[in-house]
């Protein structure tokens, strides 16, 4: 087993004011377009041995960014699926329901196109894409690259570590950022989590 490697998009307009965004294909800030930039020297300094990357567009475009070029693109890594909280922030949704916490609590539900899932339907999805993880490890060398969404990475780490999907609630995940899921002792461990570059200095004159 080789180095995992998790990029999670760079900033959306909804990410940036918290809203929830699942099956909304929202487009990168050009904020968010910078972020994915500079990742492009921590992406570059590894070889990559397989990539896959959400449908999403604001993954997509990371991908490209980040100078990944021929990442599989793979439904099961799209986001969450908000159901009825689709774009809705967490303080509107605690106005009526006081405490409510997305990975103990669930989500409402949402139109038949998009139901939404429980932390156990986005925790299947996850073990199907580590399958697919473990299996590109075997017929490659390199690390694998995963570019996805916050909380669809977080179920993903809680899994690949052993935990229950709700444990991803343990993991922050910033917008444009690489997470190292490595391991010590044949064992899976996080290596590295929400790295970015430095910000360039800015200039006194």
């Amino acid at each position: 087993m080789g180095d995992l490697f998790l990029v999670r998009h760079g900033e959306t307009e909804w990410s940036r004011s918290g809203r929830h965004t699942g099956c909304t294909d929202v487009p990168l800030t050009e904020h968010g377009r910078e972020e994915a930039r500079r990742l492009v020297p921590l992406i570059r300094s590894h070889r990559i041995g397989a990539a896959f990357v959400s449908p999403s567009q604001r993954a997509r475009e990371t991908a490209q960014l980040i100078g990944v070029h021929d990442a599989r693109v793979d439904p099961d890594l799209h986001e969450w699926d908000y159901g009825g909280y689709e774009g809705v922030t967490t303080p509107e949704i605690q106005r009526t329901r006081p405490g409510w916490f997305l990975f103990t609590d669930g989500v409402a539900p949402g139109p038949p196109e998009h139901p939404g899932e429980s932390v156990e339907q986005v925790g299947e999805r996850a073990d199907r894409m580590l399958a697919r993880v473990d299996a590109a490890f075997a017929n490659t060398e390199g690390v694998v690259l995963l570019v996805a969404h916050g909380h669809f990475l977080r179920v993903l780490t809680a899994r690949r570590l052993g935990l229950p999907p709700s444990a991803g609630a343990l993991f922050q995940l910033a917008t444009g950022t690489v997470c190292r899921l490595g391991t010590e002792h044949d064992r899976p461990v996080i290596a590295g989590w929400n790295i970015r570059p430095p910000a360039p200095a800015q200039s006194s004159d």
